[in-house]
Formats: C-alpha cells, sequence, structure tokens
C-alpha cells in the first residue's frame, strides 16, 4: 500500500524500485530514517499511505447485452444499473479513442456482497478486431472463478456459447490440497478459468 514519500528538500519522492523494502511496514505519518531508494540514501523522509481498493475488470464486445447475458446466467453475475451510454470529449480524452461511444452494464460479481468488483462489459461504436486469445500470449491473460462444482458450472457455460480451451486437470499440493481447473473461453474468446480447491 506504500506508494509515495515526499518531504525531501520539497520534491515528491516514488518509491517505486524501492530497494530498502522494511519501510513498506511504515505507518502513514511515520517519520523513517536512512531509506534506500535505488541508488540513493535519503535522510528525515515522510512516508504517506495512498487508499488502493480494486474496482473492475472491463471487456469489449460486439454486443454487449449478449456477453453480459453469458456471465448472468453462468456465473450469477448482477447487472448493476443504469446502462451506461457514454461518449464526449471526456471519454475520447481518457481512453485516447478518437470519437469514442460506448453502452453496455457493470456486472457485479459474486461472493463478494453489494459491495464487491464488477465486471464491466462495454462496446464501442467502433472497434478493432483481434486474432483469438491465446493463454500464453502478452497481456491480459485471463478472469477466473471459483466455483463448487467445476463439471456442472463448465456445461452451463458449453450450453450458453462457451467453449473449452484445455481439459479439465488436477494436482496435489503438499500440505495445501487438491488444486482443479480449467481454461475455457467465453463466446467472444475471452478466457475464464473454472478452478477450486479441496
Amino acid at each position: 500500500m506504500l506508494v509515495y514519500c515526499r518531504k525531501f528538500e520539497g520534491k515528491t519522492i516514488l518509491l517505486n524500485g524501492l530497494k530498502n523494502k522494511k519501510f513498506y511496514h511504515a505507518r502513514e505519518g511515520q517519520i523513517a530514517k536512512n531509506l534506500t531508494f535505488n541508488t540513493f540514501t535519503y535522510n528525515q523522509v515522510k512516508i504517506y499511505i495512498m487508499n488502493i481498493k480494486y474496482a473492475h475488470t472491463n471487456i469489449i464486445t460486439k454486443d454487449w447485452k449478449e456477453l453480459a447475458r453469458f456471465y448472468e446466467i453462468v456465473f450469477n453475475c448482477i447487472a448493476v444499473p443504469p446502462i451506461r451510454n457514454y461518449q464526449g470529449e471526456w471519454l475520447e480524452k481518457g481512453t485516447g479513442v478518437f470519437n469514442a461511444n460506448l453502452q453496455g452494464v457493470q456486472l457485479r460479481l459474486p461472493g463478494y456482497g453489494d459491495n464487491g468488483p464488477t465486471l464491466e462489459i462495454y462496446q464501442y461504436s467502433e472497434m478493432i478486431n483481434a486474432e483469438r486469445h491465446l493463454a500464453n500470449q502478452k497481456g491480459f491473460g485471463h478472469i477466473a472463478f471459483k466455483v463448487e462444482d467445476i463439471a456442472a458450472v463448465l456445461a452451463i457455460a458449453l450450453k450458453n456459447g462457451a467453449s473449452k480451451i484445455g481439459e479439465l486437470s488436477e494436482h496435489h499440493f503438499d500440505n495445501i490440497g487438491v488444486f482443479r481447473f480449467i481454461y475455457i473461453s467465453d463466446p467472444d474468446g475471452n478466457i475464464i478459468e473454472l478452478l477450486n480447491w479441496s
């Protein structure tokens, strides 16, 4: 949670790449002395903590209603109104997409109550097609759902347009338990991991 420190000769000092990891345990407002930052040593640096909370994962699709329906049926995601319909200079500026215009919905992910993270299913008025996603390609890999009965969820997913990428696999980890998982793809080809532990 330690993000930055400041008040050293009037400058803000970013902590990325910090070598002296022991001061990740410093509390907000605490004065830390003789801290090593990259190749430099600073004295009397005040530590600040930034509150960070995971918000959502976004999927771009050609038909947001159909893909949202898949996640609602298979994974019990719940739509969070209202339906989003965004456009304007502010959207172009933030996304870097010229003439950006998108519609879609946020789905509450299961298992975390009313204040948990969401899955955004959005659709741009103009989109770029890409090749099929692969598990080992650079960039976004997959999202994962921990489920009680993998076979049952897999059957529902396949019935609603999903495809299998791998086969159901399991591995015993000493002192931890048995891990079972399979990779599938949603109707758009985005990779989903179904998993459980016993």
